[in-house]
């Protein structure tokens, strides 16, 4: 068993958070001992999958309905897969969003450090758009995709 403030440690989350989410229903079945509450690992996993959750954009609001789901048993699991689903398929846009980020700061540390060598952009403009050299024109051609 863990106390409100080794969960706070552990996740890193202030403690007026996990009191609010202990109020909203995020964890049905806390055991508490003269009014304090007490973390067992059921809790630590559910923060788990809450952080997750909240991570891949979800709201509280929909949070705290995946997780009455998770109290009605079998007849919900359907409706949890969509929900992961729904959550992965948003997650992996976000990451090839942030991959072209990536590209583009790659891209332009390049670009910059061959311009300081140079002193100017006269060859770099003569490689644009499509001759520059090959692991850099791959990160040039994700951005302007």
């Amino acid at each position: 068993m863990y106390t409100i403030g080794q969960i706070s440690e552990m996740f890193n989350i202030p403690i007026s958070t996990l009191r609010y989410y202990d109020k909203e229903g995020l964890f049905p079945e806390m055991e508490r001992k003269s009014g304090i509450r007490k973390f067992s690992e059921k809790e630590v996993e559910a923060l788990r999958v809450i952080e997750c959750l909240k991570i891949s954009g979800l709201e509280i609001k929909d949070i705290k309905q995946f997780m009455k789901w998770c109290t009605e048993g079998p007849s919900t699991y359907s409706k949890r897969k969509e929900l992961f689903e729904k959550r992965k398929e948003a997650v992996e846009e976000e990451l090839k969003q942030l991959q072209k980020t990536m590209d583009m700061l790659k891209f332009k540390c390049w670009y910059y450090e061959t311009a300081i060598k140079d002193g100017n952009e006269d060859r770099l403009n003569e490689m644009l758009p499509d001759h520059l050299p090959k692991e850099i024109q791959k990160l040039y051609d994700n951005v302007h995709d």
